[in-house]
C-alpha cells in the first residue's frame, strides 16, 4: 500500500485518463512540477499494462481516486471535486469517451472548486479542421463539449498540440508502438503537407493568465516538417536510401468511407492532416488564439532529430519492420506539384 504525504492545498489537479498515452506524460509532468497530483481510475481490475502505469505513477506521488466520468457519476464527481478542493481539471480520455465529459461539465459547475479545466484535445484546433466523415463526427461531439464548457461558464485552456511523434501511419497502430520504417515510406499525396514536451508545456499553461479561455497553439517552427523531410532526416540517420511508397488522396478518402472504425477515423485524419494540411493551413488571428513558443520562449523543445536518434537507437540490431502496402499493392504516382499545406508534427518524445 502506497502512503501519500501529505498533500499541499494549492494547484491540486486531477488527471482523467492518466493511463493514456497523452494522458501519462500530462500525470508525469504534473507530478514532477511538484503539483498535488490525483488520479482518477475507473474501479475494478485494470490491464496489466495499465496497472504497471498507475504503480509506476503513484511511486511517483500521485494519488489515485476511484471513479468514472459514465452517466451515473455525475453527483459522485462533484463530491470528489469538493472533498479533494480539486482546483485544476486535465481530461486526456480518448475518442470513444468524448461526450462523457459533459457529465465532467456539470460535475465541475456544480463543485464550484475548479479553476480551470483543459478538456480532452491534444490534437488539431477542431473548429478549424474539417475532416470527411468518420473523423467528423468525432470533431463534432469535442466541439459540443467545447460549447458546454463556454456556456458553463467554465474557465478552460485548450490543447492544440497537432500530431504525436510517431511515424505516420494511417492505419491504427498506436503511436507508442510506431518507429520510422526500414523498408520503405508510405508518402501521404505528394508528402509536401507538414504534419513534446506536450505534458511539460501543458502544465505550464494551467497556471498561466495569458492561457485562461485560450486555445493554445504547439507550432515550434524547428519542427514544422513535412513528410519528404521527415523521410530524408530518417534516411540519414540510418545511412540509406529507401522507397517511397505514394499513398494516394484517393486511397485514404476510400479507406475512410468504408467505415471500419477506427481504422477509418485515422484515415480520414491522415487526409486532413497531409491533404488538406488542417493544422498550419490558417493564421493564429483570433483573439482566442495563443502560441506556445511565444509564451515560454526561453523553454526548449526536444527536435524531430532528436527523436529520430532515440528512434534509432530502438532500432538497430532489430528486424526491418515490415509495412503493408495498401490492398497488397500501391501505386507509385507522380507528385502533385499543386499540393502545398503543411501539417506539424510536435516532438514529444517524453
Amino acid at each position: 500500500m502506497t502512503v501519500h504525504a501529505p498533500v499541499a492545498a494549492k494547484g491540486r489537479t486531477l488527471i482523467v485518463g492518466s493511463t493514456g498515452f497523452i494522458g501519462r506524460f500530462v500525470a508525469e509532468a504534473s507530478l514532477a512540477s511538484g503539483r498535488p497530483t490525483f488520479l482518477l481510475v475507473r474501479p475494478g481490475p485494470a490491464s496489466p499494462s495499465k496497472a504497471l502505469t498507475i504503480a509506476s505513477l503513484e511511486d511517483r506521488g500521485a494519488i489515485v481516486i476511484s471513479g468514472s466520468i459514465g452517466d451515473d457519476d455525475r453527483d459522485s464527481l462533484e463530491k470528489v471535486f469538493k472533498e479533494y478542493e480539486i482546483e485544476v481539471v486535465i481530461s486526456a480520455v480518448g475518442g470513444g469517451c468524448i461526450l462523457d465529459q459533459l457529465i465532467l461539465v456539470d460535475a465541475i459547475k456544480g463543485a464550484g472548486t475548479v479553476k480551470r479545466f483543459l478538456p480532452s484535445e491534444f490534437g488539431h484546433d477542431i473548429d478549424r479542421a474539417h475532416p470527411v466523415e468518420p473523423g467528423l463526427t468525432m470533431y463534432g461531439q469535442k466541439r459540443q463539449v467545447r460549447r458546454a464548457i463556454e456556456a458553463a461558464g467554465i474557465p478552460y485552456t485548450y490543447i492544440c498540440c497537432n500530431s504525436i511523434a510517431a511515424w505516420p501511419y494511417h492505419d491504427n497502430t498506436h503511436p507508442a508502438d510506431v518507429l520510422p520504417p526500414l523498408d520503405c515510406f508510405h508518402i501521404y499525396g505528394d508528402g509536401s503537407v507538414r504534419g513534446s514536451d506536450i505534458g511539460k508545456f501543458t502544465i505550464k499553461c494551467i497556471d498561466d493568465g495569458r492561457t485562461m479561455n485560450k486555445s493554445v497553439h504547439f507550432q515550434p517552427q524547428s519542427n514544422l516538417l513535412n513528410m519528404n523531410e521527415l523521410a530524408s532526416l530518417w534516411e540519414n540517420k540510418i545511412g540509406r536510401t529507401l522507397p517511397r511508397v505514394t499513398i494516394t488522396e484517393d486511397h485514404l478518402l476510400a479507406a475512410a468511407k468504408e467505415m471500419i472504425i477506427p481504422e477509418s477515423i485515422v484515415a480520414s485524419l491522415t487526409h486532413d492532416i497531409f491533404i488538406k494540411g488542417c493544422q498550419v493551413n490558417y493564421s493564429l488571428d483570433r483573439d482566442a488564439d495563443t502560441e506556445v513558443t511565444s509564451l515560454y520562449p526561453d523553454a526548449s523543445f526536444r527536435s524531430i532529430d532528436e527523436c529520430f536518434d532515440d528512434f534509432l537507437a530502438r532500432v538497430t540490431g532489430a528486424p526491418a519492420v515490415v509495412v503493408d502496402k495498401p490492398n497488397g499493392d500501391a501505386t507509385m504516382v507522380k507528385p502533385n506539384a499543386e499540393t502545398k499545406a503543411f501539417a506539424m508534427f510536435t516532438a514529444s518524445c517524453a
